[in-house]
């Protein structure tokens, strides 16, 4: 159950961060550009929020990352996940060793018989 918040959370942040990324403009303007919102939003202001936004994205998004990890090989004791994968694999047979493979009751395959191979 947190496992599955946690990814919830780190997709959100990436959707987010690749939204601060593409608002923001390689030239200062970003926000800032046209419009009434330019008298609100100084240039060097927006800038420095939606950098902030993204250290801050970017710190989110390797701390998720970083405990899911953990949660998940904590949660992996057992050895399995309980997939049917797994179980399935755990139910296949050993392979035998070399030699053991034919059932000891069985009699060597019969020599066929010969043919005539001369030609008429």
């Amino acid at each position: 159950m947190a496992t599955t918040l946690l990814i919830v959370l780190l997709v959100i942040a990436c959707v987010a961060l690749a939204f601060f990324i593409l608002i923001q403009n390689p030239k200062g303007g970003g926000l800032a550009t046209g419009g009434a919102s330019s008298n609100m939003f100084g240039v060097q202001r927006t800038g420095d929020v939606l950098e902030k936004g993204t250290w801050v994205l970017l710190a989110l998004i390797v701390v998720f990352s970083l405990a899911i990890t953990a949660m998940s090989k904590s949660g992996n004791t057992g050895g399995s996940t309980g997939s049917k994968i797994d179980e399935h694999i755990n139910k296949a047979a050993a392979p035998s060793p070399i030699g053991s493979a034919l059932p000891k009751s069985t009699a060597p395959a019969a020599t066929p018989a010969a043919t005539d191979t001369t030609k008429k």
